[in-house]
């Protein structure tokens, strides 16, 4: 048993027959406790955008003024995410992920006091700003958890967690809003969102000096080639073609998400005529789509590097997969059935959070773990510009034109431009090199 204890781990697992059975399994319940959080940040955010038929009725705001309350919480999640980056890599997980949680369960829960476009732009901004420290925070403790082999599935599964997230916004925040009134919607998501406080804390160590994690399984965890632990600046990550990737990357894609995000209800009121009661079914039925997309974008990868694929060759035939996916959403906009419109929706979003899984895993490919939360960061920074501009754009060709034909165009290509893009800046996956 000693011996079995302190052997190489891929070793001791090929001897075991099972990863479990040697290694441990604590990491994944660190990986189910992101999962919980990114579905109460997406359930947080998502209230707005599945209540927004019904509050345009209420508040009176006009397309541009929605994208205008849509525009400044990008605006606020770009800032956030050059900031939290940095935040994270400094004081850690465990106190800067409940710092942020503390904050935007507030935000959330403020919207309910919102009577004005202005109120509420006030309530979007600071959620943007604290909501921003999730991925960085989450990417960065999947970097201290798994080993490489492992970070692209619990990326997916943690990121999967937006999919749940968009599927419970949609059932239940119109049946609150019916039986309590909007503001109670608010309130009960916020309120969610800080119970969720108390377990990270009880359960949140580093791994190396986590009592519950066994030595094989610390072994495990730290079988990639040992790295510095200094936060480098911006100075040293910006320099670098990986860096510009990831922002391009996300710049052109994150946006897509936005859109539907936050258009999605608005699309379907408008287009077929769903009333607030009516949307549950079809969000629930893509953005289950969209859970099952993070999880095999993934397991796809995963299973590429088990038959000997590089990793270069593996992520990027899954991108690839991913970005091919989307492509039928150019039909979306005038799918004679709803049914048919949920059915290419739903296929776009779940190819979105299989490509997203693999981008953030690409951001750990290539830096070290101390870098990795910045570089998420300020990749995400460049996907919050980009949610700004299509959010500003949308309001303005949806005010004047009242057409998503525009908006459904720019979603089927952005994907492969994108991956065009991030190939030609990374030929292959080579790890930055960093003093």
């Amino acid at each position: 048993m000693s011996t079995l204890r302190t052997a190489h781990p891929v070793a001791a697992v090929g001897r075991a027959g099972g990863l479990s059975a040697v290694v441990g399994r604590y990491r994944w319940r660190i990986c189910a406790l992101l999962f919980f959080v990114t579905t109460l940040n997406y359930m947080d955010r998502q209230v707005l955008g599945v209540l927004a038929p019904e509050l345009q009725r209420v508040i009176g705001w006009n397309e541009i003024q929605y994208g205008n309350i849509v525009t400044v919480f990008q605006a606020a999640y770009a800032v956030g995410l050059l900031l939290a980056g940095r935040f994270i890599d400094r004081v850690g997980t465990r106190i800067g992920y409940s710092i942020a949680i503390a904050i935007w369960s507030l935000a959330t829960m403020g919207h309910s006091l919102a009577r004005t476009v202005f109120a509420f732009a006030v309530a979007r901004f600071i959620l943007g700003l604290s909501e921003s420290a999730n991925f960085p925070a989450a990417v960065k403790t999947v970097a201290e958890w798994f080993p490489k082999r492992e970070r692209a599935l619990a990326a997916g599964i943690f990121n999967s967690g937006a999919n749940i997230g968009a599927i419970v916004a949609p059932a239940a925040a119109p049946w609150i809003a019916v039986h309590w009134g909007w503001q109670w919607a608010f309130l009960c998501m916020g309120g969610l969102s800080a119970l969720w406080v108390a377990p990270w804390i009880a359960m949140y160590r580093r791994p190396e000096v986590h009592p519950r994690v066994s030595r094989s399984e610390l072994l495990y965890i730290q079988s990639d080639t040992p790295e510095p632990a200094a936060v480098p600046p911006w100075s040293q990550l910006l320099p670098h073609r990986q860096t510009w990737a990831l922002l391009i990357g996300r710049f052109l894609t994150d946006p897509i998400w936005w859109f539907f995000l936050y258009w999605l209800p608005k699309f379907l009121n408008t287009q077929y005529g769903l009333a607030l009661t009516d949307l549950g079914w079809p969000l629930v039925i893509i953005y289950t789509m969209s859970m099952a997309g993070s999880v095999g974008g993934g397991w796809l990868p995963a299973q590429l590097l088990k038959r000997g694929w590089s990793v270069n060759a593996a992520r990027k035939t899954a991108m690839l997969v991913c970005a091919l996916t989307v492509v039928p959403i150019i039909f979306g906009a005038t799918a004679g059935h709803l049914w048919l419109a949920v059915g290419l929706v739903g296929l776009a979003t779940a190819a979105h959070q299989g490509w997203s899984a693999n981008l953030y895993t690409v951001a750990s490919d290539t830096f070290p773990k101390r870098a990795v939360a910045s570089v998420v960061g300020i990749a995400g920074f460049g996907g919050s510009i980009g949610g700004m501009l299509i959010a500003t754009f949308a309001g303005f060709v949806l005010q004047f034109t009242g057409s998503y034909v525009p908006m459904f165009a720019i979603a089927g290509s952005a994907y492969l431009i994108a991956l065009l893009i991030i190939h030609l800046l990374m030929p292959r996956l080579e790890p930055v090199q960093m003093e």
